[in-house]
């Protein structure tokens, strides 16, 4: 069955793309979630106009994500931890005390987005980015100090 995306979905296609997919996932996903419509002469109509108004969403969303990144390239979060001997950690720092921190500084940003290979385990300064938006990646600086130190 082809039909008409009328969002992004990872894998499949662009919003405005039209895709072949299997009846049973049009019918049974697609269309009741209105992420698609059944590509009909119509929807086609329709769908170019979709596609100037994802355009220049697409064009404000990504301005907004670049401003973000400038004024976020200057964080610094920090975060304290209990040290035990040789500056190894009790626990680690995870993506979620990031967000946390950042949503103290005023900035309500997704944990999901921001990418740590693995847990911070030791003390130190480590780059960490965040993707702001599908091709903006802003990199904070992310300071690991022994609890004592924050006071």
């Amino acid at each position: 069955m082809e039909v008409i995306l009328k969002e992004t979905i990872e894998k499949l296609g662009s919003q405005g793309d039209v895709v072949k997919v299997a009846n049973g996932y049009a019918r049974n996903y697609l269309l009741p979630k209105k992420l698609a419509l059944p590509a009909t002469p119509a929807n086609l109509k329709q769908v170019e106009q979709i596609k100037i108004s994802a355009l220049k969403k697409e064009a404000t969303e990504r301005k907004q994500a670049e401003e973000l990144a400038a004024l976020m390239g200057q964080l610094i979060v920090t975060v304290a931890r209990k040290v035990g001997e040789n500056d190894v950690l009790y626990g680690s720092v995870t993506t979620l005390d990031i967000a946390d921190d950042l949503k103290r500084q005023g900035y309500e940003i997704d944990r999901r987005k921001i990418h740590l290979e693995e847990p911070l385990k030791t003390l130190g300064e480590y780059p960490v980015p965040i993707k702001l938006h599908r091709d903006v990646t802003a990199t904070i600086k992310v300071h690991v100090v022994p609890e004592a130190a924050q006071e």
